[in-house]
């Protein structure tokens, strides 16, 4: 029996992860998160704090025989975009990615892998236009502060004389089910249509057209990162991970509309992190109207800011695309129609009563 212990098990990243490994034959699935989760699930969740290494000690019995951790925790600012180049952005996710690997190494003399998430920023993504398009894993490191490069070099010095190996995934926009993540485009461009469509006004593509772009399921990825845990061929290798097509935005738009059977009209470049924060009132009366589960507007979309940055408001659009090559040729396959992926979500989310039909 393998045991694997995802960490941040209510993300995007986090949420898939522990679906597709409980649905899996032989695994004992551990969750690490905040919060209990909201949703049935056969996995064991447990609570601690990352930042303090005493809370997870706290923790050591649940961790022993963990043989397999899918890190997938993050600290963000909260001025999300803004604070991916602050100092103390890196401080804190170094300290939290420290402590987890003590609290693993000392509590289970089984572990074996571990999968970290990084992104775009590896990239540069989010100081602008990438350096080169497509982005390979090759490629050179772009300016610093970026905590992906701090946590990445922690870990190649502490698995040097350690039995454990690690992979590190570097998918652009991952999108999936998760409630309350302050990176989540799926669920933003779904509210962003619930709210438009009861205050009568047509859906509208808010951001800069003609940005080319790629993304990734949550459900992909898990997979990928199952996959890696067990594949000689990804052994502290780092990966892209995408959809492996491209799209742009405001394409997606008349699909999104269709699945709110609205009406759709020209894009007009609009700040959601202007505009949203104040329809909490319109959000409560259609969480009234169609009967959803009771969560608040801020609960559901923490952070307008990251919408924007995916969309590009204010900014002028380039391609963002990323090479999945060594991926596939390292025995990972898998791919994902975006168009396809970003109906079926939405209506997954209607189907849980977080979105109305």
């Amino acid at each position: 029996m393998k045991k694997v212990l995802v960490v941040g098990a209510l993300g995007t990243v986090g949420r898939a992860a522990v679906a597709h490994f409980e649905s899996q034959h032989g695994w004992e699935v551990l969750g690490l998160s905040r919060r209990p989760p909201d949703f049935p699930t056969k996995a064991k969740f447990i609570s601690a704090d990352l930042q303090e290494a005493a809370s997870l000690r706290s923790i050591a019995g649940d961790l022993a025989g963990v043989t397999h951790v899918v890190y997938a925790a993050l600290h963000e600012q909260p001025n999300i975009v803004s604070g991916w180049t602050e100092g103390d952005h890196v401080r804190v996710n170094l300290l939290m990615l420290n402590n987890l690997l003590n609290a693993v190494e000392e509590a289970s003399t089984s572990f074996t892998h571990i999968s970290l998430m990084q992104g775009g920023k590896a990239y540069g993504l989010h100081l602008g236009p990438p350096p080169l398009v497509p982005s390979r894993e090759s490629d050179p490191r772009t300016m610093p502060p970026n905590f992906y490069f701090d946590q990445e070099d922690l870990m190649r010095t502490r698995q040097r004389n350690a039995a454990w190996s690690w992979t590190i995934f570097r998918p652009p926009s991952v999108c999936g089910f998760a409630v309350g993540s302050p990176m989540n485009a799926i669920l933003a461009v779904g509210v962003f249509a619930s709210l438009c469509r009861e205050m009568g006004l047509p859906f509208r593509f808010p951001g800069a057209l003609g940005h080319l772009k790629d993304a990734c399921d949550a459900g992909l990825l898990a997979r990928a990162i199952a996959w890696a845990g067990q594949a000689d061929t990804a052994r502290n290798e780092i990966f892209n991970v995408a959809n492996g097509d491209c799209f742009m935005w405001e394409q997606l738009w008349p699909h999104v509309a269709e699945v709110f059977n609205m009406e759709h009209a020209f894009p007009h470049a609009l700040s959601l992190a202007r505009a949203m924060p104040d329809k909490g009132h319109v959000w409560d009366a259609i969480v009234k109207k169609h009967d959803l589960k009771p969560y608040r507007l801020d609960q559901l979309v923490p952070n307008w800011q990251f919408a924007d940055f995916t969309f590009r408001y204010g900014q002028k659009p380039y391609e963002s695309l990323m090479s999945t090559i060594k991926l596939r040729q390292a025995g990972f396959h898998e791919c994902a129609d975006t168009q396809t992926m970003t109906v079926n979500q939405l209506r997954e989310l209607q189907a849980a009563r977080i979105l109305p039909h």
